[in-house]
């Protein structure tokens, strides 16, 4: 997602380990459905090769094709206004005839389309992000679209509940003044179904004011887990535990937002990490897939942030901080979370340009799974760095969006780890933002964040292909 400070500012040099990607154990049980049965033809990495685009705007494997949902500025609103600038973080959600897109706005600004401050649908009419309810067919091919939640601010990423609605996330601690007439930095749920439950929305206090990025929510015990963007100090891992007798169905997060006490409702953590009984500070000290540390959680003092931003509120040796945490996905049991990139400048020990982690909440464990070594050529189309959103694919492996310097791209991981390229932006560097299959596996959705396009991917997906060496890892860790 945006910042305020870009790698450009940075340093690069020193990178943590190796160049490019390396991945430990397997991301096939996250998904492992039968289509995922079928192996690639030998030789193939990914879905192969991506061909130029004629039009310019999206290359795709041979085989593979887009259609145009939505765009900024150009197609309309039911109430005519057109569709709002930055998209950003994506639910899909099943509807009677197809699938309805929660689509988040990250407007926080000048931007040259805002959500409209409908009546009954806005939360603060000085703010002008939101999230859009897009209504596609079966084949991804769009019906309508309208205001679902407006007057938030800088709608990130997010992520969706086992009860199926979409938990937008504003990344900021902009508090009330000039303009905005309320705090901000807050937690809102969308129903993608009903519009009447979308009225009046309710900030979910409970949760925290900071800058929100991601959530995944544990099905089994409703439990949620956030991550932050932040830097000065870096950003935090977050955990909310219901309160007791608490389950989570559509509506319940918003009544008890509205109970009493329910700004306080159930337990803010924050996620304190170490390893033989030393205490981690930050998480780019791991620089090899595999290392594990232990979790134990630390209650967030004031977590409305009232004077003090939450992240300030603790020392360094008692939380475990990390550069740049964005998008979250559930799976496997537990929740995966990245982190985009980390520079020694930044407060971080070490240097990367992207990690994922999976917390699994049995064994109270977080495991590096991925790690990006400092891109060496942003600007050469087989390099990566800075993942951002991050899905689950259902033939196996995931699709993370590149939040980078350079070509921007969807990049796929195989189950055996192999990196290769889903997707190029052919018209920008800009970053791809919301990744996320349909339940039936056909369409992959996402966007490309300016100047705003939402994408319905069709193709012969199959379980991708890990190359001749079934592993995908030249020297230096990169598919060339």
């Amino acid at each position: 997602m945006t910042s305020s400070i870009s790698r450009r500012d940075l340093l690069r040099t020193g990178a943590a380990g190796s160049l490019g990607i390396a991945v430990v154990g397997s991301f096939e049980a996250i998904a492992g459905p039968a289509a995922a049965q079928t192996a690639a033809a030998h030789g193939v990495t990914g879905y192969g090769p991506l061909v130029a685009d004629p039009a310019g705007l999206l290359a795709l494997p041979r085989g593979f094709s887009y259609t145009i949902v939505a765009e900024a500025g150009k197609t309309l609103l039911d109430t005519g206004e057109p569709t709002p600038s930055d998209a950003d973080g994506t639910g899909v959600f099943r509807s009677r005839d197809g699938f309805v897109l929660v689509n988040n706005h990250e407007i926080g600004g000048s931007e040259p389309y805002g959500v409209p401050p409908l009546p009954g649908l806005t939360y603060d009419p000085g703010a002008r992000g939101g999230t859009t309810n897009i209504v596609v067919d079966h084949r991804g091919k769009r019906v309508r679209e309208y205001v679902s939640v407006a007057g938030t601010h800088n709608n990130c990423a997010g992520g969706v509940t086992p009860w199926e609605t979409w938990l937008t996330c504003e990344e900021t601690e902009q508090k009330a003044g000039g303009v905005y007439q309320k705090d901000h930095g807050y937690v809102f749920e969308v129903d993608p179904s009903d519009q009447k439950a979308n009225q009046d929305p309710v900030a979910l206090k409970f949760l925290g004011r900071y800058s929100h990025e991601a959530v995944a929510v544990d099905p089994r015990t409703d439990a949620i887990y956030l991550t932050e963007d932040a830097s000065g100090p870096n950003g935090l891992y977050f955990r909310w535990v219901p309160p007791q007798g608490f389950k989570g169905r559509k509506g319940a997060l918003r009544k008890l937002a509205l109970s009493p006490g329910g700004d306080t409702a159930g337990k803010l953590q924050a996620m304190s990490c170490s390893k033989g009984g030393k205490h981690i500070p930050d998480l780019s000290l791991a620089t090899q897939p595999g290392t594990t540390y232990k979790v134990t959680w630390v209650d967030v003092p004031d977590r409305d942030a009232k004077t003090v931003s939450v992240r300030k509120q603790f020392t360094d040796d008692q939380v475990t901080r990390s550069r740049k945490l964005e998008g979250a996905w559930w799976g496997d049991g537990g929740a995966y979370f990245v982190a985009s990139y980390a520079r020694n400048a930044d407060g971080s020990v070490n240097e990367h340009d992207g990690q994922v982690w999976f917390y699994d909440p049995r064994s109270e464990t977080v495991t590096l799974k991925t790690i990006f070594g400092v891109n060496p050529d942003p600007e050469a189309d087989t390099h990566y760095d800075g993942p951002d959103n991050i899905t689950v694919s259902p033939y196996g492996g995931i699709i993370l969006a590149e939040d980078g310097e350079g070509v921007s791209h969807l990049v796929g991981v195989t189950k055996n780890g192999t990196p290769f390229p889903m997707a190029r932006n052919e018209q920008s560097d800009s970053e791809f933002t919301g990744p996320v299959f349909s339940q039936d596996g056909k369409i992959l959705f996402a966007n490309i964040q300016s100047p705003g396009y939402v994408f319905a991917i069709t193709g012969p997906w199959r379980r991708p292909g890990d190359g001749d060496n079934g592993h995908g890892h030249g020297p230096g860790g990169k598919d060339h």
